[in-house]
């Protein structure tokens, strides 16, 4: 996969965020540098990108959200606002890398995803 200018913008957007923002938002980021850039041409790249292994795509029923961090980590996911937050910890420290590679066999896992969800602080103190 080639970087063009798009992408590099896209990608230094989206590494500019810690909430893990939709297309939406990085669109409306990546348009002020690139004017003429489309909405499509955003959504077009975000996914190649996560095909490629090069971020991580977070999909919540019809909802996407792009990470920048692109190798499997938990996150935690309010309930009430939408709001991502990845975990201070790696999924070894949940699941023993051994127990699954044992268990896998000749399974084949394309990707994994850990998810807690409840309510934030911000939320959680609103209640």
């Amino acid at each position: 996969m080639r970087q063009t200018k798009q992408r590099k913008v896209i990608l230094d957007v989206l590494n500019g965020h810690k909430d893990h923002p939709g297309a939406d938002t990085i669109y409306e980021e990546v348009r002020r540098i690139l004017p003429k850039i489309s909405l499509g041409t955003v959504y077009r790249n975000l996914e190649m990108l996560s095909e490629k292994g090069v971020i991580l795509k977070i999909e919540n029923g019809t909802q996407k959200r792009f990470d920048p961090t692109p190798y499997p980590h938990p996150h935690f996911r309010c309930v009430k606002c939408g709001a991502i937050e990845d975990l201070p910890f790696k999924v070894g420290d949940i699941i023993a890398a051994d127990a699954l590679s044992s268990w896998a066999g000749n399974r084949k896992i394309h990707k994994m995803n850990l998810e807690y969800t409840g309510l934030c602080a911000e939320c959680n103190g609103s209640e």
